[in-house]
């Protein structure tokens, strides 16, 4: 009896995953159709207003923007950030508590920050978070690097413990609780003073924040540091072969810890900027990101140009599906997750199709 083995294509081509790809997509639109029209919804309007953001008929489509922009910046960063650790395959499921870790650190500084000049208390924010993420960043590193520990279950625990940690912060009305409004009777979080919210250009009635202008010069910085740096090809050798980087005489524990850091670091700095933004913090504060940001990363193949497009364009989606759900009473929020869930499980299934077949064991072992 023959087995069969699941082995990559040795005849793979960028053509054949766009063109899978372009098919999960429309399959999973069609999908979404269907349930539109049970619903009642003309399936093209509903996609016109969300393909579009909402931007047609609306005079304040600067906002819709700017709205666009907020989802943006965290996703792109967080998704370069886990696309460092993850091309020297050090699974950071992470993202999440990372985020949130920051956003504590960032948000402490913030309260405290009455009085203080705009630029230095959100400098002071960005450093803070990073520091307390890139702390926990190495924390696992070293785990893994000394214990040979299970990196995955590690960064996976952060993200809940973390999300109990913030749950409980506001939830919890006490005389140290500074996160909490003291004029309101049941827990609620508070605002930050005007001096720890993120500044931009204007032009005209649109807002350009700093953090857009930040996440794309960092995309640029990654980019020359993971293609045109010592520590950047270190990171793809180590991925390739620890065994042959300690070959080559690279120290691969001091790679790791350092990857590490810098990943863990920067999704703090998203957490940072978006805490700033938001203007407060909360326990959504994450929008998913940690999550969203591992799919955006493979989708990008680890590819920093390829995660700046698809970080866009998942945001695209995220912002007009809420943009359209807000049109229709018949439709909630929910719907948005729902969509984008059908839509990314399509395009990675397309992608795994694309690259990947089924083969018998002898075809496998040619292969």
């Amino acid at each position: 009896m023959s087995k069969f083995h699941l082995v990559r294509r040795a005849d793979a081509r960028i053509w054949r995953t766009l063109l899978f790809c372009f098919i999960g997509i429309v399959i999973s639109l069609t999908i979404g159709a269907v349930i539109l029209w049970v619903l009642g919804i003309k399936p093209w309007e509903y996609y016109g207003k969300m393909f579009t953001i909402g931007l047609i008929g609306n005079k304040y489509g600067y906002k819709s923007i700017e709205g666009l922009l907020k989802i943006f910046v965290p996703l792109l960063i967080t998704s370069l950030a886990l696309s460092l650790s993850f091309k020297m395959r050090f699974w950071n499921i992470g993202g999440e508590g990372e985020f949130l870790i920051g956003a504590i650190a960032a948000s402490i500084i913030a309260f405290h920050s009455t009085g203080t000049p705009n630029f230095v208390t959100v400098l002071l924010m960005c450093l803070a978070a990073m520091i307390s993420s890139g702390i926990i960043g190495v924390a696992v590193a070293a785990l893994k690097v000394k214990f040979n520990t299970n990196e995955t279950l590690m960064t996976l625990m952060i993200n809940y413990i973390m999300l109990y940690v913030i749950r409980y912060i506001g939830e919890t009305k006490a005389d140290w609780n500074f996160f909490l409004r003291e004029d309101s009777k049941r827990a609620k979080f508070g605002t930050f003073p005007d001096s720890a919210v993120m500044g931009g250009i204007h032009f005209g009635k649109f807002n350009l924040l700093w953090s857009v202008i930040i996440a794309i010069a960092l995309t640029v910085i990654i980019y020359i540091y993971l293609k045109y740096t010592k520590h950047g090809y270190e990171i793809s050798v180590v991925g390739d072969s620890s065994a042959t980087a300690k070959y080559a005489g690279m120290s691969v524990g001091k790679i790791v810890l350092r990857t590490m850091f810098i990943s863990s670091a920067l999704i703090g700095l998203a957490a940072a900027l978006t805490v700033s933004a938001a203007g407060t913090i909360s326990d959504t504060i994450t929008n998913g990101v940690g999550w969203t940001g591992i799919i955006v990363a493979w989708l990008g193949k680890l590819n920093v140009p390829a995660v700046f497009v698809i970080s866009i364009l998942i945001s695209i989606l995220q912002y007009g599906c809420q943009a359209a759900a807000t049109q229709y009473p018949a439709i909630d929020i929910n719907f948005a997750d729902l969509l984008q869930g059908i839509i990314l499980f399509s395009v990675l299934v397309a992608d795994f199709a694309a690259n990947f077949k089924i083969a018998r064991k002898e075809e496998a072992k040619n292969a």
